[in-house]
């Protein structure tokens, strides 16, 4: 059975391969290693793809959230909005400046900023708005943007999952004050470490996040404001100037595969009726980059069992994101509770995302598959995803307890006759021997048992569930 890794950063194009040893080489020969010529051209480029006038490379996708707001002296006192179904950075970054993070539902259907939501919270001490453009397709950016318009507040873009996504025929980080983007590896363009880069029209913002990322020193040694050590090194700027090359043509494959999963998963009535098991990412207006093909299933239950069929037929997934960041620990003092945000709390505990990476075609045809095997799959998830298909794998986990249980049962009895045997007479030896190995026996079998069903759960569906299983000590 092949593996479908959620991104196997391992497989590269021959090609692309030559290319990031050249840079690799390239770069230590020159013994430039941070910012300089390598980071310098990147940023050329990237401004270029972005449709921004400036790019200036950082240390990392959430550094760039961080001196965005730096750069737009937000702090104490100041809030600043932005949506709770996201990744961590976004909020954590504002606290981290002392402002007050405001929490804002999302869109049932996009994943995205509920821009009436926004209005609602916005206040006297609302300073920015922060929409994520979250798995690879913008937020809804015009409404955004006329509210910030309207009450003189800044927008700074999350797009550390959207480099090359349109709005409108405007590309992420071209819309707001700012767009941060990251090239974590797992990103659409990701380098071979972290990353990250800001984006702006505006040439004095420009070189307040330049003077920023230096600790805040211009000239050198001389320091007018408090900055960080948030500079690009030159390595990751080579390694990921040739994938930008390829960006365009790696992020239409993830959307041809992710068409490819709409077709299957419709064609396998898995979608259907007022309440589907499934439902699948709406399509996007405008460009849509794929950093994740999210499914919606319609309760935990279903997704649970949806993750353990994947499981068990090799194919990854990932839970992005399972706890709402008003309801995360470390926002407790801002009060929030369940019930604040019911759009973000129901997505946290439906959403999953599968494979989608552009090399997974390929992957696909060195393991000798075809798309009609998917389509099988397709049909079997089917079956684990209805409600009885959830009930025969509540009645697989219920029965691979009961078998854990008489394992430790059957080893609990073993290490009881194994410790007295130098007690008993000669003549006892053989029998208990025999009833030690008799109880070894059965607890392979039960073993056997357990790696049978979660290696193929669906071959146990719809068979009658053991009542008990119990081995007497």
């Amino acid at each position: 059975m092949r593996d479908v890794p959620l991104l196997d950063l391992k497989r590269l194009d021959p090609e692309l391969e030559a290319e990031l040893q050249d840079a690799f080489t390239r770069v230590l020969k020159s013994g430039y290693f941070i910012l300089g010529p390598e980071v310098e051209a990147l940023e050329k480029e990237c401004a270029s793809y972005c449709g921004a006038e400036h790019a200036i490379g950082v240390s990392s996708g959430t550094d760039a959230l961080l001196v965005a707001l730096m750069a737009l002296g937000i702090g104490a006192g100041d809030e600043v909005i932005c949506p709770s179904f996201t990744f961590f950075a976004t909020a954590g970054c504002i606290s981290r400046t002392g402002a007050r993070p405001v929490f804002v539902d999302v869109l049932e259907t996009s994943f995205n900023c509920d821009p009436e939501d926004i209005e609602r919270k916005i206040t006297s001490r609302t300073k920015a708005i922060i929409p994520v453009h979250l798995y690879g397709r913008c937020a809804d950016m015009d409404p955004i943007l006329e509210l910030a318009g309207r009450h003189g507040i800044h927008v700074i873009e999350d797009a550390a999952q959207a480099i090359g996504a349109e709005y409108n025929g405007r590309r992420a980080g071209s819309m707001g004050a700012m767009g941060c983007f990251s090239f974590f590896p797992t990103k659409n363009l990701g380098a071979c470490g972290d990353g990250g880069l800001v984006t702006c029209n505006d040439a004095e913002l420009a070189e307040k996040i330049r003077v920023l990322r230096v600790h805040g020193s211009a000239p050198k040694y001389h320091h007018g404001v408090i900055g960080g050590n948030f500079r690009l090194d030159a390595l990751q700027a080579a390694l990921i100037r040739p994938r930008l090359r390829r960006l365009d043509e790696s992020s239409l494959r993830r959307a041809e595969n992710a068409d490819a999963y709409t077709s299957l998963l419709e064609a396998a009535e898995l979608t259907s009726g007022p309440n589907p098991p499934l439902r699948l990412p709406e399509a996007s207006p405008s460009r849509h980059i794929y950093n994740q093909y999210t499914l919606r299933c319609k309760d935990g239950a279903t997704r649970e069992a949806l993750r353990e069929f994947l499981a068990a037929n090799t194919v990854a997934s990932e839970i992005y994101y399972p706890v709402p960041l008003h309801l995360q620990g470390c926002f407790s003092s801002l009060g929030g509770k369940k019930g604040d945000l019911p759009i973000s709390e129901k997505l946290a505990g439906e959403v999953l995302s599968i494979p989608v990476f552009a090399e997974l075609e390929e992957a696909i045809k060195n393991a000798n598959a075809t798309i009609l095997e998917y389509q099988g799959l397709a049909a079997d998830m089917r079956a684990v995803v209805n409600t009885d298909g959830r009930e025969a794998i509540a009645n697989i986990n219920q029965a691979t307890a009961e078998a854990r249980v008489a394992i430790a049962s059957a080893n609990r009895s073993i290490t009881g006759l194994e410790r007295p045997l130098g007690d008993f007479a000669t003549s006892s030896l053989p029998q208990l021997s025999g009833t030690i190995e008799e109880l070894q026996e059965a607890t392979r079998s039960l073993q056997a048992l357990i790696d049978d069903v979660r290696a193929s759960p669906r071959d146990f569906i719809g068979k009658p569930q053991s009542k008990e299983l119990e081995v007497q000590p």
